[in-house]
């Protein structure tokens, strides 16, 4: 059964390692107990600093997997506590990257839609070397990996908790999956054109592919 093994959030503070653009940052999650309240804003207890490029309505809540980690073990060297790489869902049972946009996900009470991927940044490099990993050419590892993990957007509020089911009540037709709309926008732009006709993108993803699909 696909499930939430954990809940994390995190609040924006300052921090000795580098960023992207500000000194403070809310990429660093706990894991919490109980139920939490997910809201149109996101999940309570939660929020990020650096609201011009995280935080809007299609990056509302942020999972990755415990089968991801298990990936990652190898590569690093130990396996990721959950909420290492800032996600407020960690999840099992479920291929993230597989998932397609526009896939509708309940989760406890809140209804949820995938809607973006994970890009990773500076402040994820200063984070993952703060906190004992090799840093080298963090951002480029991660893209290589092709395992983004997908942001969603609220479409009900609710509440969840670790241990509730993740359920997929409606899976999208015409779109295209997690792993490949991270590939579009990162490694092979040659991918953009095929999305002009997904719905619900980024504003941004969408007038990249309007621009390669008329090219």
């Amino acid at each position: 059964m696909a499930r939430v093994v954990s809940v994390n959030v995190g609040m924006p503070k300052r921090v000795p390692y580098e960023t992207t653009s500000l000194p403070t940052t809310g990429i660093e999650k706990v894991p919490v107990d109980g139920p939490v309240r997910v809201t149109f804003a996101g999940v309570e207890g939660n929020a990020v600093a650096d609201t011009r490029n995280h935080g809007d309505e299609h990056m509302r809540v942020y999972a990755y997997s415990v089968e991801d980690y298990a990936w990652w073990a190898a590569e690093l060297g130990r396996v990721p506590e959950p909420g290492h790489f800032a996600e407020q869902l960690t999840t099992e049972g479920i291929d993230l990257n597989t998932a397609v946009i526009g896939d509708v996900w309940r989760v406890g009470t809140a209804l949820l839609q995938i809607a973006h991927v994970r890009i990773p940044c500076q402040t994820f490099k200063g984070w993952m070397g703060h906190t004992g990993y090799d840093p080298t050419s963090w951002v480029k590892r991660f893209v290589l990996a092709g395992r983004p993990g997908p942001y969603f957007r609220v479409l009900e509020e609710g509440v969840l908790a670790a241990g509730d089911a993740i359920t997929v009540v409606e899976h999208a037709v015409d779109s295209v999956t997690v792993a490949d709309l991270f590939a579009a926008v990162t490694i092979r732009p040659q991918l953009l054109a095929g999305l002009v006709d997904v719905p619900g993108l980024k504003p941004w993803i969408h007038e990249r592919a309007v621009i390669a699909a008329s090219r």
